[in-house]
């Protein structure tokens, strides 16, 4: 499997690597999804988030994703781990799917791992995202 390049703000690198050194400390650190991010942390491109493009899936972004096989539409927030909770409709980071979306565009396909077999899910549209809206201090 190729790892393709995500495109992240600086703030959101930094804090996701505060979370993981966190997660590490507290014995995490050979979690099959940690792993996972770390690398694809290893391989982003950053970019200071006054000039990431409102099209970008960041962190606290609040996406709607079309399931492809199935074609229904979910939205929710994507999460940093120690905000997430499923009750309210933010995902963690650490999530398979908020993996998968980290860094993505506005109608880009990814294909996710989950328990019942692979999801093929589409970037419908970004609902809110930090950035955009001005609010670079979260």
């Amino acid at each position: 499997m190729s790892i393709a390049t995500i495109l992240i703000t600086d703030t959101d690198r930094r804090r996701l690597g505060s979370s993981l050194e966190r997660a590490a400390d507290e014995g995490g650190r050979h979690d099959r999804e940690f792993v996972a991010l770390e690398t694809d942390l290893d391989f982003a491109f950053s970019v200071l988030a006054e000039e990431v493009p409102g099209d970008v899936v960041t962190m606290n972004s609040t996406v709607e994703i079309c399931d492809l096989d199935g074609g229904e539409t979910e939205s929710f927030t994507l999460a940093y781990p120690e905000d997430a909770d499923s009750s309210r409709g933010w995902i963690s980071v650490l999530d398979p799917l908020g993996r998968a979306l980290l860094g993505r565009r506005i109608g880009e396909v990814v294909q996710v791992a989950v328990s019942a077999g692979p999801r093929r899910v589409r970037v419908e549209r970004l609902c809110y995202q930090p950035e955009r809206a001005g609010h670079f201090d979260r």
